[in-house]
């Protein structure tokens, strides 16, 4: 299993977009538009489809590198948002999960997908 740090990621996405000059047209609003549409990129490739062949993209070679390109152009620019904005991913995610846990206790939660508003004490 590959062990590639966050901090990794975003120096390759960061070195592949200085040697091109385009620091220039990434700022925040820009990349986060661009996240944006690469995630509707992403869910285009469930478009129109039933769950089960939804399910079965990953199982399929094509519909599978597809999937992995579109989820990757995604994390480039999410760590690109990221870094420029000075976030900590992992510092984020740990603390959102913090947060999730009080709103989604086990307790209230489990097997259930209703939103946190709606969940019995």
């Amino acid at each position: 299993m590959d062990r590639t740090s966050i901090a990794e990621l975003t120096a390759l996405v960061a070195r592949f977009r200085d040697e091109r000059d385009w620091a220039q047209f990434h700022t925040l609003r820009n990349l986060i538009v661009s996240l944006n549409l690469e995630a509707a990129e992403l869910l285009e490739l469930t478009q129109w489809k039933p769950d089960p062949e939804i399910d079965a993209l990953a199982a399929d070679q094509s519909a599978r590198t597809a999937l992995q390109d579109e989820c990757a152009d995604v994390l480039a620019y999410l760590l690109l948002i990221a870094d420029r904005a000075g976030i900590d991913l992992a510092a984020a995610l740990r603390a959102k999960m913090a947060k999730n846990a009080l709103k989604y206790p086990i307790e209230a939660s489990y097997g259930s997908s209703r939103k946190y508003t709606d969940l019995e004490p």
